[in-house]
C-alpha cells in the first residue's frame, strides 16, 4: 500500500517532534475560531443509546419530518431513507446476514461494553475496505491510515463479524486491528458522544495535549458522511504545534494510565507535568461541612471578588497556581460531586443552590481546561438558564425582592455573554439548534427585561 499521506491544508505543515513521530505546526498565524483542518469519516459506529433515534449512516437524529426506516436484513440498522441505506449498503452488505449471530454469539457477549463497541468499529472497518468501491477518497484515507502507527497490543487481537474479503483484506487484518483501536474518535453532538469514528488524517497530524490550542467538532447532515472540522480554540501562532486532546482533560487522575494502555505514549504536558510532582493527589474531606468550605476556599481563590462579570478572564489560572491546601479538587470524584449538585439543584428549582455550585464547577474547569475550551461555554449556559429561571422564579414569589431580580439578571447576563463568547467562538457543531440556538434565545428573553 502507498504511503502518501492525504493532503495537508494550506496552512499546516509536517515537522520533526522530540519524542513523537512527526507534529503539525501552523504555517502561518491561525486565528480563533478558524478551521485548521476538515476531513471526511472512514467509517463511523453508532452507539447502542442511539439506535431506532439516529440514522447508521449521517448520524442524524429521527426529526418529525423524517422516519428512520430500519434495515430488513439484519433489523439491527436504522437509516433517513434509501439514500443513507444505498450509501451505507455497499460496505453493509458484507455483514448485514451475519450480524445478528455475531452479536448474539458467546465471543460478543462476553465482551464489556467498550470492547462490543470496538468490535461494530472493526466490523466496519473491514468492510469498508473490503467494499471496493472505487473513490480517490477512500484510497487515500486508506494509505494515510496504514501509515498509522500501532498502539499498544494486550491479547489476542478484537473479534469482528464474519465476513467474505480478499485475500489482501484477510492479510491486513491484524494491521487493521493494531491501528484502529488507538486512532478512532468520539464524535459528539452539542458535546454529548453518539458514536466512534476514523478520521485517518486527523490521527496523522495531531498530537496530544492535556491542554490543546484546537479541538475537533462534528458536521452532521442528512444524507452525507460526517465531517470532522478541527477548530483553532485560540490564536496560534506560526512555527507553534497544533494540538488536539485525545481524552476529556477532566480525567486528571487516570488520563495518564489512558494514555500509556490505549495510545502507548506518556503526555509530557504542563498540566501532567505538575501532576507527576504531586505524587498522589490527597484524599478529600469526610464531612460535609469540611467539603463545603473546601469549596468556599476554591471559590475565593479563583473569584477574589466572589462572583464574575463581563471583565472576567477566563484564562490565566494553571494548576501550579493551586496552593497545596485545594489540591484535593483534583480528584475526579470531587468534580463528580459538584456536577451532579448542580444539575440536581437546577432541576430541583433550589437555582441559589445551583448557581452557588456552578460557580465552583467553572472554577474546576478554569484550572484543568484550557482557553475557550467549549465545556466552559456550555456550563456556563447552563448557569445563565439558571440564573433567567432564578428571575422568574422571584417574580412569581409573594414575597417578591427587585434587587435581588436585579442582581439575577445581571448575572444570567454575564454568564450569557462569556458563554456566547466561547461556544460562538469554536461554531455549530452536530444536530440543528442547540446551544448556539439557545443562546439567542436566551438573549431575546434578557432583552426583553430591560
Amino acid at each position: 500500500m502507498s504511503s502518501s499521506l492525504e493532503e495537508l491544508p494550506i496552512h499546516v505543515r509536517l515537522e520533526a517532534h522530540a519524542t513523537a513521530r512527526e507534529k503539525a505546526v501552523a504555517a502561518s498565524d491561525i486565528s480563533p475560531g478558524s478551521i485548521v483542518l476538515e476531513v471526511p469519516s472512514m467509517v463511523v459506529s453508532l452507539l447502542p443509546s442511539g439506535k431506532g433515534r439516529r440514522c447508521d449512516f449521517c448520524l442524524c437524529s429521527e426529526a418529525s419530518e423524517t422516519r428512520l426506516a430500519r434495515c430488513t436484513g439484519c433489523a439491527s440498522y436504522w437509516y433517513c431513507g434509501p439514500q443513507c441505506q444505498t450509501l451505507h449498503w455497499r460496505s453493509h452488505k458484507k455483514f448485514c446476514k451475519r450480524l445478528a449471530s455475531f452479536t448474539a454469539s458467546a465471543d460478543f457477549q462476553c465482551l464489556e461494553a467498550h470492547e462490543q463497541l470496538d468490535a461494530l468499529l472493526h466490523t466496519h472497518l473491514i468492510a469498508e475496505i473490503s467494499s471496493n468501491v472505487s473513490s480517490d477518497v477512500r484510497a487515500k484515507q486508506l494509505s494515510t491510515f496504514m501509515s498509522l502507527l500501532p498502539g499498544p497490543q494486550y491479547g489476542s487481537p478484537p473479534v469482528a463479524c464474519p465476513m467474505s474479503v480478499g485475500v489482501d483484506v484477510h492479510q491486513s487484518l491484524e494491521d487493521l486491528f493494531t491501528r484502529s483501536g488507538n486512532n478512532n474518535f468520539a464524535i459528539h453532538s452539542h458535546l454529548t458522544t453518539i458514536a466512534h469514528g476514523i478520521f485517518p488524517l486527523a490521527s496523522r497530524l495531531f498530537n496530544h495535549s492535556c491542554l490543546p490550542n484546537a479541538a475537533a467538532r462534528y458536521v452532521i447532515r442528512r444524507g452525507q458522511p460526517v465531517r470532522m472540522e478541527i477548530v483553532a480554540l485560540r490564536k496560534i501562532k506560526a512555527t507553534e504545534e497544533i494540538c488536539i486532546p485525545y481524552v476529556d482533560p477532566a480525567l486528571v487522575e487516570f488520563r495518564q494510565q489512558i494514555f500509556e494502555l490505549t495510545y502507548g505514549f506518556s503526555c509530557t504536558c504542563p498540566s501532567c507535568n505538575f501532576l507527576s510532582t504531586l505524587g498522589s493527589i490527597p484524599s478529600l474531606p469526610v464531612s460535609e461541612a469540611a467539603l463545603a468550605e473546601l469549596d468556599n476556599t476554591l471559590q475565593s481563590f479563583c473569584f477574589p471578588s466572589g462572583d464574575i462579570d463581563d471583565r472576567t478572564l477566563l484564562v490565566g489560572l494553571t494548576l501550579p497556581d493551586l496552593p497545596e491546601n485545594l489540591h484535593p479538587v483534583l480528584r475526579e470524584s470531587y468534580l463528580l460531586r459538584l456536577t451532579d449538585a448542580f444539575s440536581r439543584s437546577s432541576h430541583e428549582g433550589s437555582y441559589h443552590i445551583a448557581l452557588d455550585v456552578g460557580l465552583t464547577v467553572l472554577a474546576v474547569y478554569l484550572l484543568i481546561y484550557p482557553e475557550n475550551y467549549p465545556q466552559i461555554g456550555m456550563h456556563l449556559l447552563e448557569m445563565a438558564k439558571t440564573a433567567w429561571n432564578a428571575v422568574i422564579a422571584t417574580e412569581h414569589d409573594n414575597a417578591h425582592d427587585a434587587l435581588a431580580e436585579t442582581s439575577l439578571l445581571k448575572r444570567a447576563r454575564v454568564y450569557r455573554n462569556l458563554a456566547s463568547n466561547i461556544l460562538e467562538l469554536f461554531g455549530p457543531e452536530g444536530d440543528p439548534a442547540g446551544p448556539l440556538e439557545e443562546l439567542a434565545v436566551l438573549q431575546k428573553l434578557l432583552h426583553e427585561e430591560l
